[in-house]
């Protein structure tokens, strides 16, 4: 049964706000989360997770070992043309579905006592007199603290007038995104980010046989093509040599692809509203860096470290909202400018085609370029 009143009220069940609810959870506190779906469902997203996120998963309670997943470490770029590199990644990573992995850590939230309200979907955040009051299926519940892991984009912040929602179209808040799960032929040990006018498709393996394939390219690449996606992954993204073998050859398990529109890399405020804002929802690295899974997990660790003290009476909410904010940015807004720069050199063909040849002949860079993006154990 809800209770009225909790310590701590989360609005979305990604990986940031599940993990937040754990730590939460195991060290005390009452934790409400709202979820719009039922558990377990596929979201867009290249599910590839830096194994800097592995001891941190462990503490949460996945017993990750027995998974039986592929370990990643060569990462192959291929420009439009066709011509490609191959790196190591230094730190290499792993694959897991969103499907499986959001499902796992929803059963670890409910053994550990946090209160999952899935299909429901929340209208109206009110914050007064050091309460917060969240409104949802026509129902209220209250709790101290209030925190939004809603994703890439929701209808709160439309309804709160989120300052990058308010921007006008530009290269870097106008993106779909599209992912299948396939079989394919394609090594179990490599991630794949193979370019094309406009866009670029990340391949990885990911559980029981399966592979991911997630493209993101710009609004306008569809509407070129009056929204028929088969259309347009045929006249652009198949382009590319690679691309069009993995088209030609895949077995696609879904009937329709999943899809996600007005994706926007840029910057977002970690605090709105007095709700601290984690996750997607607090800022995303565009996806050729391959680190947004890792950056929601530890991200929540960030939050969960400020808001124990706050809930401890050790500091005030203000000092709570300044802290998350200046810690957030110290561990992430390098690396969510060095993405954009790097977005920069992806898209128009002739300058990618460059950047992968150069990259090619000074494969220095492109080990700083990943380090750089990527962050140390946590």
């Amino acid at each position: 049964m809800n209770k009225q009143y909790y310590d701590i009220g989360i609005i979305g069940g990604g990986l940031a706000g599940l993990s937040l609810a754990i730590q939460s959870a195991k060290n005390g506190y009452s934790v409400v989360l709202f979820e719009k779906e039922s558990y377990p469902f596929h979201k867009v997203c290249g599910e590839y997770i830096s194994l800097e996120s592995l001891p941190f998963l462990k503490s949460l309670g996945l017993q990750i070992q027995h998974l039986d997943l592929p370990i990643i470490n060569i990462l192959t770029v291929s420009s439009p043309n066709g011509k490609f590199l191959k790196q190591r990644l230094p730190q290499g990573g792993f694959g897991i579905s969103r499907y499986k992995l959001d499902n796992l850590l929803k059963n670890i939230a409910v053994k550990n006592g946090v209160n999952v309200l899935e299909n429901s979907k929340v209208d109206e955040v009110i914050f007064k007199q050091e309460k917060f009051t969240i409104l949802y299926n026509n129902q209220t519940i209250a709790c101290k603290v209030c925190c939004s892991s809603f994703g890439k984009r929701s209808n709160l912040d439309v309804k709160w007038k989120r300052d990058f929602i308010a921007q006008k179209i530009n290269r870097l808040n106008n993106y779909i995104g599209v992912k299948y799960h396939a079989k394919i032929n394609f090594p179990i040990n490599e991630i794949a980010l193979h370019n094309f006018k406009n866009g670029y498709c990340g391949i990885s393996k990911i559980e029981d046989d399966l592979y991911c394939i997630c493209y993101l390219t710009t609004a306008a690449n569809l509407k070129k093509y009056n929204g028929d996606i088969a259309l347009m992954e045929q006249n652009i993204l198949q382009q590319n040599p690679f691309l069009q073998q993995i088209f030609a050859t895949a077995n696609f398990v879904y009937d329709k692809p999943l899809t996600i529109a007005q994706v926007s890399f840029s910057p977002k405020k970690q605090i709105q509203n007095n709700t601290l804002c984690i996750g997607d929802a607090g800022g995303m690295i565009t996806p050729l860096c391959g680190n947004g899974m890792s950056m929601a997990l530890h991200g929540s660790k960030i939050a969960f470290e400020q808001i124990d003290l706050f809930l401890s009476n050790k500091i005030a909410r203000n000092e709570m909202e300044i802290n998350y904010t200046v810690c957030w940015q110290k561990q992430f807004a390098q690396r969510l400018r060095i993405g954009r720069v790097i977005q920069q050199f992806f898209g128009k063909k002739w300058v990618t085609n460059f950047f992968v040849s150069f990259l090619k002949n000074n494969k220095w860079l492109a080990t700083q370029l990943i380090k750089l993006t990527h962050g140390k154990p946590f």
